[in-house]
């Protein structure tokens, strides 16, 4: 009974990696990356998101509970699983090691990036508008932490979504599963594209 439960939360888990988590992490990247096209454009795609009726409702529910959900379950694999040596190839391996290691990295930066944004927000000490993540990234150091946050966030999506393919049985065959992983390598260096891009523009302005 005990290995049925886990096998169901670690479907779950993989399940809320990629819905609700990876597409909310998608479209928060976009959003993001209206700066690139100046201020107001920002400004306005993030009142448009911040202004969606039962806002608060929808991020609880389709957002922070998967997200924590999600962090807590993948804290304990972290600190519980194992080698996958005998299911998986070297390079399998590797990618095994750096979706545990990012796991963490991205915990630490959703946690603060959520403290520094909605939090701050949420007492009135900021307002949701492009000075905010320009205050922020002005400083060197932050601006390098959320470099960090941004590709570590974006690899644990696209290599979540690979094991995710996987662990479903949407492939099945070392050929399918050899070309979700270029897919899953294009939707990382797109994303962090996107996300990266849009960091250089509040901190730099170029």
């Amino acid at each position: 009974m005990a290995e049925h439960r886990e096998f169901f939360y670690k479907r779950l888990h993989s399940l809320l990696g990629v819905i609700p988590i990876g597409i909310f992490l998608t479209q928060h990247l976009i959003v993001n990356h209206f700066a690139v096209y100046g201020e107001e454009s920002f400004n306005q795609a993030a009142a448009f998101m911040h202004d969606l009726p039962f806002r608060l409702v929808l991020e609880i529910l389709v957002i922070y509970l998967p997200i924590l959900f999600h962090a807590i379950l993948g804290v304990y694999i972290v600190l519980t699983g194992t080698g996958n040596t005998s299911k998986y190839g070297y390079f399998r391996n590797w990618m095994y090691l750096m979706q545990r290691i990012t796991g963490i990295i991205t915990f630490v930066f959703i946690a603060w990036h959520v403290w520094e944004t909605r939090v701050q927000i949420g007492l009135g000490n900021v307002e949701l508008d492009y000075n905010l993540m320009e205050n922020i990234l002005s400083n060197p150091v932050m601006f390098w932490f959320y470099i960090l946050g941004v590709i570590s966030t974006t690899f644990h999506f696209a290599n979540g979504l690979w094991s995710f393919l996987v662990s479903w049985g949407i492939t099945q065959s070392p050929k399918s599963q050899k070309i979700a992983t270029y897919a899953t390598l294009i939707v990382f260096l797109a994303l962090s594209y996107v996300g990266v891009r849009a960091l250089i523009q509040f901190a730099y302005g170029v």
